[in-house]
């Protein structure tokens, strides 16, 4: 499949994807690579995960990061309950020593957590490791042996190697530097919010009932929204819901009625300090620009 295929079939499933990613998308495929998507949050990064698993008809498996994130929540732990319960009954049973030790060791008391089942399923995966920058650096050293090697390393059961290789996808919004030895072990691109025509075709493909002179309002008002000082830049998602709260109140034009196009940015502003600064007037002056 070239990068242009793989654009069309992203675009068949409602992903609209820019050339370079397509690119950045094909070369990790072909090369076996993991890919990171840096930008900012609301451009699409995870989205494109779940297309593509669409697109390879195959499992979605999403480790979302977050702060104190480790091997337990994200590789592996023991069924310590069962682990007790199998132990009860053996005592009960007469059973001890080594026997019962090797039988609650084993694979059928292993509870595999995303990284784990992503390189132990018997078609390849796509595993989402959605924003790392949100985990500490002594996690990322955990990925490491999985996105070098792609094999996991188990005291009790030793190294478990991977039956199939995921097709493995990093998200970062930024917040923090990540550490040399995992940026070398991916290919990388940046993710823009998509220009005019772009987002244009993302709304004419998630919402294809809005009409063309709305869609075209509605892409430029929250391209120019954008261009505002704001904490939180809206993203497709956010244009999409603003999209879909027009249609849902039967708006045709976003300068027919101020006072409603006002209460329909709560789906593109989430803080309190940006609803305060677009004030009707602004709003209205945005809106007039739009077309």
């Amino acid at each position: 499949m070239t990068w242009m295929n793989l654009k069309t079939s992203l675009a068949g499933k409602g992903y609209v994807a820019s050339e370079n990613l397509a690119v950045a998308l094909h070369l990790g495929l072909s090369l076996g690579r993991p890919l990171l998507l840096e930008g900012a949050a609301g451009v699409g990064k995870t989205e494109i995960a779940r297309a593509l698993s669409e697109v390879k008809n195959t499992r979605l498996i999403r480790l979302q990061c977050y702060e104190g994130l480790d091997a337990a929540q994200a590789i592996y732990e023991w069924n310590y309950q069962r682990q007790l319960l199998t132990i009860r009954a053996a005592s009960e049973a007469g059973e001890t020593g080594k026997t019962v030790e090797d039988r609650i060791f084993s694979r059928d008391f292993l509870l595999e957590r995303p990284l784990l089942a992503a390189i132990t399923q018997d078609i390849s995966p796509v595993l989402l490791i959605d924003e790392i920058d949100r985990a500490d650096e002594e996690f990322e050293a955990y990925l490491l042996e999985i996105l070098s090697d792609f094999q996991v390393s188990i005291p009790e059961l030793g190294t478990l190697k991977a039956t199939t290789r995921p097709i493995v996808i990093l998200t970062s919004n930024g917040t923090r530097d990540l550490s040399d030895a995992l940026r070398r072990r991916c290919l990388y691109t940046y993710v823009e919010y998509p220009d005019r025509a772009t987002e244009l075709a993302i709304l004419k493909a998630r919402s294809p009932e809005v009409e063309e002179r709305l869609a075209h309002q509605i892409v430029g008002f929250v391209q120019k929204l954008r261009e505002e000082e704001l904490d939180k830049t809206p993203g497709v998602a956010e244009m999409l819901d603003f999209a879909a709260a027009l249609m849902g109140l039967g708006i045709a034009d976003l300068t027919d009625n101020p006072a409603v196009l006002q209460s329909t940015l709560t789906t593109l502003l989430k803080t309190q300090t940006d609803q305060a600064q677009i004030t009707p007037e602004v709003a209205g002056r945005i809106a007039g620009k739009a077309a």
